[in-house]
């Protein structure tokens, strides 16, 4: 069966000083409320994953990230019902500011090794032992 549509979305996993990733729970009202992920969003035309992970770590965090911060780890690819879901995962270890839940959502600090004991969306799983490797 053909795929309707490809959705790019890029992903960040912000690492604190102690090597735990920053994770954030999907809000109601939104697909997977509830689900915990990668911060991140949809990478909008004319626009780089880097530059979608600044504007959207700033807008869902309140935090300022540069470009060469931002190292590209891994990548995820999934198949929902309606879309293909592609999504490149970075690394940031360096930002300014404190992550804060600017739309409201919960954030949690967690392990690599603990990830898998969030509810997730499926696109996300396969992410974890890149993860677990890394940290």
């Amino acid at each position: 069966m053909p795929v309707s549509r490809l959705l790019l979305v890029a992903a960040c996993a912000l690492l604190d000083a102690d090597n735990r990733i920053l994770m954030a729970e999907r809000p109601a009202g939104k697909s997977l409320a509830g689900l915990w992920e990668f911060p991140g969003g949809k990478v909008e035309a004319r626009e780089t994953p880097e530059e979608t992970l600044i504007r959207e770590l700033r807008e869902e965090l309140g935090i300022a990230v540069k470009a060469d911060c931002l190292a590209p780890l891994t990548f995820a690819t999934h198949t929902y019902d309606d879309f293909h879901l592609l999504m490149p995962l970075y690394i940031c270890r360096r930002y300014e500011g404190i992550p804060q839940g600017m739309e409201g959502q919960r954030l949690k600090w967690v392990r690599a090794r603990d990830l898998r004991d969030l509810p997730m969306p499926p696109a996300d799983l396969p992410l974890i032992p890149f993860l677990v490797d890394l940290l």
